[in-house]
């Protein structure tokens, strides 16, 4: 028996009636590209998250890409970045023609220090991206502070937090303009690349969408050149029939999260993630620590379970970022790069498959397996 770690196809059988029906009206009425079907998944996910705008986009890196050319900032600025996530989220800012300035993580959250962001602003530091990292909520109030002190925008990249909650708003509503990517294998997934911006400012609305669209509003109306990032129907009706299950498989994630904490929470190697009060964790990943990860992933391995290493290497650690030598700045995320582990999680796992994951962990760390 493989435990795996994602399983697409049985969440499509799940709603396959539903995904059938959608994917065939944009095909009946030839919809795919812009359309009502991406209208109503953007008026959708607005109403889902409570925020006036969304903007849907070809992927969610586009969507971060667009969102800091939409804030006009000065050339050359700096934006401050955690040393742990996916490289989108400062391959963006250098693609926009910005500086990227690394800052270390929380050790038990992993997500920005908010604490050691202040060392890193200079005259030329213009924004802060805010990475709701693995489905965890970053420390918004003192992010929020820190930008009001010194003037800078707050990015949010939602990539991997459709859901999650700090102090009962949605992640993505907080700062001034968010970004969320659809992924097939995001809690919530398109059937491949698709994306969103999200702004409750009406300028940035009507700035990303001309961005997003050559330059324009009306058809041949070019204001500027922009480029061609767009949702497509097919997408669109995809993830409007996924949304309305989110909820429900949020509750799932969340309570094998808590069946995990749980039962592991007696191994003495291994340090499970910390959630703090008054946020809901989105648990798109449950990422573990330990000092022997790839120990514990290849013996995991040898019993049919499936796992997954976000990231091996911390942004400051990759060839691409050599050039700045800013490994010194974020220590943390550069030493937890090694000891960081994500056990399966979703709503394809039955009761049974969490129990055997907590056994197989509980008895690798007991050295038994």
């Amino acid at each position: 028996m493989t435990v795996k770690f994602l399983d697409l196809h049985s969440q499509y059988l799940s709603i396959k009636n539903e995904i059938d029906n959608a994917i065939q009206s944009v095909i009946s009425e030839a919809a795919f590209i812009g359309g009502k079907y991406v209208k109503q998944f953007e008026t959708e996910f607005a109403k889902f998250l409570q925020a006036r705008f969304c903007i849907g986009v070809a992927n969610g890196t586009d969507a971060l890409e667009i969102a800091i050319e939409a804030l006009r900032l000065p050339k050359n600025s700096e934006i401050i970045v955690p040393g742990n996530s996916f490289i989108a989220s400062s391959e963006a800012v250098t693609r926009c023609g910005h500086r990227v300035v690394f800052a270390d993580v929380d050790p038990e959250c992993y997500t920005i220090n908010a604490k050691t962001i202040c060392p890193l602003i200079t005259s030329k530091t213009a924004a802060i991206i805010a990475v709701h990292l693995y489905g965890q909520p970053c420390d918004m109030d003192s992010i929020l502070a820190i930008a009001q002190e010194h003037n800078l925008r707050i990015i949010e990249d939602c990539a991997q937090a459709h859901g999650a909650k700090y102090k009962g708003k949605m992640v993505g509503t907080i700062g001034d303009i968010a970004t969320f990517s659809f992924y097939p294998g995001k809690n919530l997934g398109a059937y491949g690349d698709a994306g969103a911006i999200v702004t409750n400012d009406e300028e940035f609305d009507i700035r990303c969408r001309m961005i997003a669209n050559h330059g324009r509003i009306a058809k041949y109306d070019h204001e500027f050149e922009g480029r061609n990032s767009r949702l497509d129907g097919l997408q669109a009706a995809v993830l409007s029939v996924k949304l309305r299950h989110l909820e429900g498989w949020l509750a799932r994630r969340i309570q094998i999260a808590g069946r995990y904490i749980e039962a592991l929470e007696p191994c003495k190697n291994i340090t499970l993630p910390v959630v703090p009060k008054d946020v809901r964790h989105a648990y798109h990943l449950f990422v573990i620590r330990t000092a022997r990860r790839d120990e514990l992933r290849t013996k995991l391995k040898d019993a049919g379970i499936e796992t997954g290493v976000h990231y091996p290497l911390a942004l400051p650690n990759l060839v691409a970022y050599r050039y700045l030598a800013q490994e010194g700045n974020a220590p943390i995320a550069c030493r937890q790069s090694h000891e960081l582990l994500s056990l399966p999680i979703g709503e394809h796992l039955a009761d049974c498959e969490v129990e055997i994951v907590i056994d197989a962990v509980s008895r690798v760390n007991m050295g038994i397996l």
